[in-house]
C-alpha cells in the first residue's frame, strides 16, 4: 500500500527534524519519494517567518 505523510514547520517544531525521525523508521525500498516546500507565512507584528513542508509517499508492508 503507498502512502503519504505530511510535516510542516510549527512555531515549536521544524518539519525536517520530524521528517528525518520518521524516514530513519523505514527501510529505503519503502521510501517513493520526498518533496519539499517552503512557503513565508505572515506575521501579526507584519514581518514574515519562513514554513517548510516535508510530504514523504512511502509503502507499506501492509498488502493492496
Amino acid at each position: 500500500m503507498i502512502q503519504v505523510k505530511e510535516f510542516i514547520d510549527t512555531d515549536t517544531l521544524y518539519a525536517e527534524k520530524s521528517a528525518n525521525e520518521f524516514l530513519a523508521s523505514l527501510r529505503e525500498e519503502q521510501v517513493i519519494n520526498v518533496c519539499y516546500s517552503s512557503i513565508m507565512k505572515p506575521t501579526r507584528s507584519g514581518s514574515s517567518t519562513q514554513r517548510s513542508t516535508i510530504l514523504v509517499v512511502y509503502r507499506t508492508d501492509k498488502p493492496e
